[in-house]
């Protein structure tokens, strides 16, 4: 979800900004996006397609999860000269390093679940379990391992659809929006390093 916002609020402040330079807007400029479409593949089949992710036991769910974050850190490693993507890459580094130090998967205290659903779901979750088919396994507060990096704030109370993210997530979030924002900037820093290149060639 902060994800899918930071992309939207991206593009539309991006499309400002260029038109207020009257310039044209367009998509980030990165090497290898191919490993996006490749490692984003295992979460999407195990998390969130349905016709899938109800075939993937937790052992394997866990694994796609993992490929899927180390895939991803790759990606961005190689892109790391681009705005926004050192940013990004810290919220992956973040959200992975809590999911390994905690079995696979993203914990989510029992405490922040409360302010998720009502007291009568909540008590029909098992702690030490995955919450259905998500990311997310349910743990008691004492019981994870870096808690600060766990999937622990809400959006306020005032907004009707409810879920959970961590810091890792704001800093994925914030990296894309930078991403988005700045592509201009971008295609000409690659630009120069090119002609830099060309002009030692020919030196």
């Amino acid at each position: 979800m902060i994800l899918g916002v930071a992309v939207i609020l991206g593009i539309l402040f991006g499309l400002f900004a260029a038109r207020w330079k009257k310039e044209s807007w367009q998509p980030p400029t990165l090497r290898h996006s191919w490993l996006v479409v490749v490692f984003f593949l295992p979460q999407l089949l195990a998390f969130f397609l349905p016709a899938t992710r109800n075939l993937f036991p937790d052992p394997l769910a866990s694994a796609s999860l993992v490929v899927s974050q180390f895939g991803l850190f790759l990606f961005c490693i190689l892109n790391w000269r681009t705005a926004g993507i050192p940013i990004l890459t810290i919220g992956l580094l973040l959200n992975l390093v809590v999911i390994l130090a905690n079995g696979g998967f993203m914990p989510i205290s029992t405490e922040t679940v409360s302010r998720l659903v009502s007291p009568d779901t909540a008590s029909q979750l098992a702690i030490g379990e995955r919450l259905g088919v998500s990311k997310d396994i349910l743990l008691a507060p004492h019981a994870i391992i870096f808690p600060w990096l766990a999937d622990r704030f809400a959006p306020p109370d005032w907004i009707s659809y409810r879920f959970a993210f961590s810091l890792g997530d704001i800093f994925i979030g914030l990296g894309a929006f930078i991403l988005l924002v700045f592509p201009a900037r971008q295609a000409a820093s690659i630009q120069k390093g090119s002609v830099h290149y060309v002009n030692q060639l020919n030196f």
